[in-house]
Order: C-alpha cells, then sequence, then structure tokens
C-alpha cells in the first residue's frame, strides 16, 4: 500500500515536471520575437533597476526621516533573506539541471544570456528576491499610496517572465522562488509596520 502510494506520487511529479518543460518550450521557443528577444535580456538586468531602487531610497528617506531608514534596512534584511533561503538553502539541496544545459533542448533552445549559470536551476532566486521586494513594497507603501505598490507585482512578475523567456529558468522554478519571497516579504513587511510604520 505504501509504495503504491509512492508510486503515485512519483507518477504526478512526473506528469507535473512535463507540463512544466512543455510551458517551457511555449514561452522559450514557441513566443520567440525579435522585441522580446531585445527586452527579456534588459529586463532581468540588475543594472536596469538601480535608478529605481535610488529613486524608493530617496523618496522614503527624505519623506520620513529616521522611519525611512529603518524602512531601507528592512527592505534590504528582505532580499539578503530571500537570497539566502534560495540560493544557500534550496539550491544545494535539490538540484536541477537548468534548461540551458538540457541536451534534450539544444536543438530548439533561445538561451539569450552571454554566461550560463551552473547553480541548480530551482528554485530562482531572481524571482524570490523581486516577488520578496514587490511583497514588502506592497504592504509597507499602500497604506501611504494607495493601490500604486501594487504594480511591483508586475514589475517582480516581468523579471521572472524575462528568466523563463532567455532560458535560464523552468515556470516551476519562478512559481517556488516567487512563493519563497512573498512569505518573506509578507512577514518582512508585517515585523515593520508593527514596529514602526511610515508615518
Amino acid at each position: 500500500m505504501e509504495d503504491a502510494g509512492i508510486t503515485h506520487i512519483l507518477h504526478i511529479m512526473d506528469e507535473l515536471l512535463s507540463y512544466d518543460q512543455s510551458l517551457f518550450r511555449v514561452i522559450n521557443h514557441g513566443w520567440s520575437n525579435s522585441f522580446f528577444d531585445w527586452l527579456m535580456p534588459w529586463l532581468r538586468n540588475s543594472n536596469l533597476w538601480y535608478p529605481l531602487y535610488l529613486l524608493l531610497l530617496l523618496l522614503v528617506t527624505i519623506n520620513f526621516k529616521k522611519t525611512g531608514w529603518w524602512w531601507v534596512l528592512f527592505a534590504a534584511g528582505t532580499v539578503i533573506l530571500t537570497d539566502f533561503v534560495s540560493s544557500a538553502i534550496v539550491k544545494p539541496n535539490i538540484f536541477r539541471l537548468r534548461p540551458c544545459h538540457e541536451p534534450d533542448f539544444a536543438s530548439w533552445i533561445n538561451v539569450l544570456v552571454g554566461y550560463r549559470p551552473q547553480s541548480s536551476s530551482f528554485t530562482s532566486s531572481h524571482a524570490a528576491n523581486h516577488f520578496g521586494m514587490a511583497m514588502f513594497l506592497y504592504f509597507t507603501l499602500r497604506t501611504r499610496f494607495k493601490k500604486w505598490p501594487a504594480l511591483f507585482f508586475l514589475w517582480a512578475f516581468s523579471i521572472s517572465f524575462a528568466q523563463v523567456y532567455v532560458g535560464v529558468h523552468y515556470p516551476i522554478d519562478i512559481i517556488c522562488g516567487g512563493l519563497i519571497g512573498i512569505l518573506i516579504g509578507y512577514l518582512s513587511g508585517k515585523s515593520f509596520n508593527k514596529n514602526y510604520g511610515l508615518v
């Protein structure tokens, strides 16, 4: 009975991974076009977003003074924690070959990055970090800026989608990384609001 249950679970996992690979092919190969080929490598490039980070830092620290600096520390701590969980805990213990290194995909995959990461594909640290920040930003800024901070989730999704499009992650890597980030961002944002809050 126990063996049958394990076999059933393994069958479900095989089907899930098969769907995951099929969706990867749709995004990376089926949706391939010259505009996305230009845009997606830029979206996932952290250098592109430095002006946004600087603008947020200035906006919060100038308007909220001491409380703003606590916000900066919590925001930085959120990213450090999401990256630690994804890169130092999950990746070393659950190894998954990245699609850009998968021999079965060699005939059709579009790899749009010069450097092919050697680390585990699962989970996406880009997704964990950016969804963690999106949740933290939404949770801490929504009382002051109403619905606008929700746009950070679109920002996180775009960067994460780009990871699949350029060929370095599967959709499940993104989903699970995003869930890690959302949980940590929520806990971090809740802790900040409880102890400080932007007032």
